[in-house]
């Protein structure tokens, strides 16, 4: 900078007020993270009698808690953040939840999760809404030092407040209820695991390879178990979980391991599956599917729809024909390629053992294609089966299809990525899941159709009937090169009478929870595709 500069930079400092230049220094000290420069910057502003706001006491009181991580700071760090604290009190100002959560983990550093936890309990006083990050101070203190029935007592108010656990906060109560021996909550917190991670860290598969190990493990079980039930309990959950508590007896076995392809673990031989939506969550997201289509109809022709559905129910598949008979084509001149969708029919017919899918799209697609004669006989040919379905003038064709994909628990073809306005709608972890395991996707190569099927097996968390856990750890981006936990009681199948036979694995796999498919015919949905998939692979040289 030039003398020039230099000059003007020293003018406009000089014409600064305290109260400016105290702010613009505590930001620079707030970036820095210097808190001992805060400390003193505070000290002078106090005895000048500057007024402070809610932002310089949220600053200081962050500055305290990032140092807390630092030996040689944190004294300091917890002394003077409880002074900022009190005297923010002290002139009226109303704390935030910033301000609550920094001055809970000066609590908790001090050694006192009582006070953290009452911080968080008392903050709807000052009408805030209290957010994970406010609860962590609390939970991972009571954790880190096993009081265990403190840590439950936090998560009891989060469920209340709305808040729900991450993987940390769940690993960090499994980890405490493992070294209490608290077995029902371990078996909890696996599940809870399972249904809020796909993958679960390092640290939390030694947490749970840590259980598995443990003497007090190795006790817990049931010699006897009712089969029919934890195979129901299977079915009806969608597959990969019966939650039925601790299956069989003895030591446990715990390796680490791969996958094949096929869904099969390396270690066990065990069939991981391709895990459904439960039948419960099924009716309830076709409930609510059918509630926002007629919400949004200007006419009752879904109301009319269901009850045509009800009298067209016996197929595998749903196909969204539309979006097929215009895969790469002209879309300025309306191109539609009728025998793209003709393909995917016959393929399905063919793989499904002669069951017709059913064909969705718009009513003005089906005029246009009965007015050109070379098209005529193939549409007509559905309608008179009953497999074709035109929606009225004036629908959204994709209300249709999705809705009768769900409903009559099918898979359904399609590229559509379902992510523009109604599917916006539906956005949340459920969807997801219920799209992995119905969604066929295709292609069309030089003509040839290809389906690309549904994953045969879910990265998630996976119990089986046997009482094996499989677990899947973050850290690999090709599946077949992923570490999972293995994690078995050999010989219990022998001991318990519970034995993973094939045709129930098939049923497993193929139906997950409640489709109402026949199961060999999705069972040769994948068989097709792996058989495509065999002869498309270069032969070996070995």
């Amino acid at each position: 900078m030039d003398s020039t500069g230099t000059a003007k930079a020293r003018k406009k400092s000089k014409n600064q007020s305290p109260e400016v230049k105290f702010h613009l220094d505590l930001t620079t000290c707030s970036r820095r993270k210097d808190l001992l420069s805060a400390i003193t910057l505070c000290e002078t502003a106090i005895s000048e009698k500057l007024k402070f706001n809610q932002q310089h006491f949220n600053t200081l009181l962050y500055l305290c808690s990032t140092a807390i991580s630092d030996p040689s700071l944190k004294e300091s760090a917890v002394s003077f953040g409880f002074r900022v604290y009190n005297h923010l009190l002290s002139t009226g100002v109303v704390p935030n939840e910033a301000t609550v959560t920094a001055v809970a983990r000066l609590a908790a550093a001090k050694g006192d999760g009582d006070y953290a936890f009452e911080l968080v309990k008392t903050i709807g006083k000052y009408k805030v809404t209290p957010r994970l990050r406010t609860y962590d101070p609390a939970l991972f203190y009571f954790c880190e030092n096993l009081e265990v029935d403190k840590a439950y007592e936090v998560e009891k108010h989060m469920n209340s407040a709305g808040v729900e656990l991450e993987e940390p906060q769940i690993s960090a109560l499994l980890k405490v209820s493992s070294e209490t021996g608290k077995e029902d909550e371990v078996y909890e917190y696996l599940h809870k695991l399972r249904r809020s991670v796909k993958c679960v860290s390092e640290s939390t598969a030694k947490t749970i390879e840590d259980w598995f190990c443990s003497e007090k493990a190795s006790d817990i079980g049931e010699s006897t178990s009712d089969v029919g039930l934890i195979r129901e309990a299977i079915l009806s959950n969608g597959g990969g979980w019966h939650g039925k508590g601790w299956t069989g007896t003895g030591n446990w076995a715990v390796k680490r391991t791969n996958v094949y392809s096929n869904g099969k673990c390396c270690c066990c031989a065990q069939q991981l599956v391709c895990a459904d939506i439960s039948c419960a969550e099924t009716e309830s997201f076709a409930q609510s599917l059918a509630a926002l289509a007629i919400e949004r109809e200007t006419q009752p022709n879904f109301i009319s729809f269901q009850e045509w559905l009800e009298e067209h129910n016996h197929c595998d598949t749903i196909v969204d024909g539309a979006n097929i008979g215009l895969y790469q084509q002209n879309f300025v001149d309306s191109g539609f390629n009728l025998p793209q969708v003709e393909a995917v029919v016959k393929e399905l017919c063919k793989m499904s053992g002669g069951n017709w899918p059913l064909v969705f799209w718009h009513n003005k697609r089906t005029r246009a294609l009965t007015d050109n004669s070379s098209h005529r006989k193939v549409v007509e040919e559905w309608i008179n089966k009953g497999v074709l379905y035109s929606t009225p003038i004036g629908s959204n064709d994709d209300w249709y299809w999705l809705y009768a994909a769900v409903k009559l628990k099918c898979l359904l073809v399609t590229n559509d990525e379902m992510r523009d306005h109604i599917f916006e709608l539906l956005g949340n972890e459920l969807f997801l899941r219920w799209k992995e395991k119905h969604q066929i996707r295709y292609t069309f190569v030089k003509g040839q159709l290809k389906l690309e099927m549904p994953p045969l097996y879910s990265v998630v968390i996976q119990e089986s009937e046997t009482g094996s856990w499989h677990v899947p750890i973050a850290g690999n981006d090709s599946e077949l090169e992923r570490t999972w936990l293995c994690v078995t009681r050999p010989g219990v199948s022998a001991a318990s009478g519970i034995q993973l036979n094939a045709e129930t694995s098939e049923n497993i796999v193929a139906r997950g929870s409640c489709a109402s498919m026949n199961v060999g015919s999705y069972n040769q949905l994948h068989d097709s595709a792996i058989a495509r998939k065999r002869k498309e692979r270069p032969s070996s040289t070995s």
